[in-house]
């Protein structure tokens, strides 16, 4: 079955009471019939369900389908697409080891490798998305591991991903891409030799602005010191999480449509707008690797980025005028969004930095909604409008 048939279908045995809609387990432990069998359990030497730090069957339910989805083989639900980023890299790094990631990786990333590894030996080098024919240069004898997004996060810069996963075979990398902002609909690493995928669940995927949840999924070889290292740091997933979010795949790729047509038609309409300095959309022409995101994407995604003129004051000015779309640090909600990342999810990064990601003092980052557009459009352009004459 396609993917998104699996996503529908693909759940738990039902139980006794034969159930149509998925079964809830909200446990935090499981019993055994007796000792032996305990024992057993713990040493390893079966697959049954201990503990639901460890794994309990809703959560379970939402790896698999995940998996189906990506078309990898196995993966670790965590409580935030934070801590899934985390372990996908801390669990696999030792002291010693270096990281090449692209400069266009979101802030909390950044924080990591620039804060917290570097306290455990850990050395990074950023190289730039659409630079990836020099990225060779950049790897060093004890370069372990590749970290990007792509599109990134606000930016929607791009990586050729089979240039990725063809630098990571030649070189030994992990290969590891955080694939939140396309989704498993919209683009599958896999299909370019990435050993790791991320999201967070948080966003598309629950796509109602719900609920807390991550998830790496990829090759088990990968995924079992993940889970090792997880299960005995403790970011384990609430089984209440894992039965949303798995009902919530069961609509992402019909979601997923409108959001990316939506985003389209706001994106076109923000290109000509007189208030706006650039608009980013990966499915604009204008887009600076518009080519790459037909050869490795399927739509657009559901994510605008604009410059609105007049900076820093016009932007503030502009979100302080939208009476529709929500102001937020989330996004991929059924409801519009508009933030300001120089402020808000990247204000933590030093202008320098924020400017290398191309994060100006006016950008703004719109995540589009499920609305009527005409609605979305109508609300964007009066905000705009009325910024302009603030």
């Amino acid at each position: 079955m396609h993917p998104e048939t699996l996503a529908i279908r693909g759940q738990m045995d039902r139980t006794d009471y034969r159930e149509h809609s998925p079964a809830m387990y909200l446990t935090s432990s499981f019993t055994f019939p007796n000792a032996e069998l305990m024992a057993d359990t713990f040493a390893g030497l079966n697959d049954d369900i201990i503990y639901s730090r460890y794994n309990n069957p809703s959560v379970d339910e939402f790896i698999s389908k995940v998996c189906q989805m990506e078309g990898v083989e196995d993966g670790f639900a965590t409580a935030s697409g934070m801590a899934a980023v985390f372990a996908s890299m801390a669990a696999l790094l030792r002291s010693g080891d270096h990281v090449l990631a692209s400069r266009a990786v979101f802030g909390s990333t950044h924080q990591i490798l620039t804060q917290i590894f570097p306290k455990w030996g850990i050395s990074h080098t950023y190289v730039d998305p659409d630079d990836i024919d020099n990225w060779e240069q950049a790897i060093q004898p004890n370069t372990k591991m590749l970290v990007l997004e792509s599109p990134s996060n606000p930016g929607l810069a791009l990586v050729d991903l089979e240039k990725a996963g063809q630098l990571c075979k030649k070189h030994g990398l992990i290969f590891n891409i955080d694939n939140c902002f396309a989704t498993p609909v919209i683009q599958t690493p896999n299909d370019y030799g990435a050993d790791l995928i991320v999201h967070s669940a948080t966003k598309w995927m629950d796509g109602q602005g719900r609920v807390l949840g991550g998830i790496v999924v990829g090759k088990t070889e990968f995924i079992e010191p993940i889970r090792f290292f997880c299960r005995h740091t403790g970011p384990a997933m609430s089984p209440f999480n894992a039965w949303l979010l798995s009902k919530s795949l069961e609509t992402l790729a019909v979601r997923m449509e409108r959001h990316c047509s939506n985003a389209l038609r706001l994106a076109q309409f923000l290109e000509q707008h007189p208030e706006v300095a650039k608009t980013i959309y990966p499915f604009l022409p204008s887009h600076p690797q518009h080519e790459l995101a037909l050869k490795q994407m399927k739509m657009g995604g559901g994510i605008v980025t604009i410059e609105v003129k007049g900076g820093l004051e016009q932007g503030r000015a502009f979100l302080n005028a939208v009476k529709m779309c929500s102001l937020s640090s989330n996004l991929g909600d059924t409801r519009s969004i508009v933030t300001h990342p120089a402020s808000t999810t990247h204000s933590k990064l030093s202008e320098a930095e924020r400017v290398a990601v191309g994060i100006n003092p006016g950008t703004v980052r719109i995540s589009v909604g499920l609305e009527y557009i005409d609605d979305i459009i109508a609300d964007i352009d009066q905000a705009l409008l009325s910024s302009a004459q603030h």
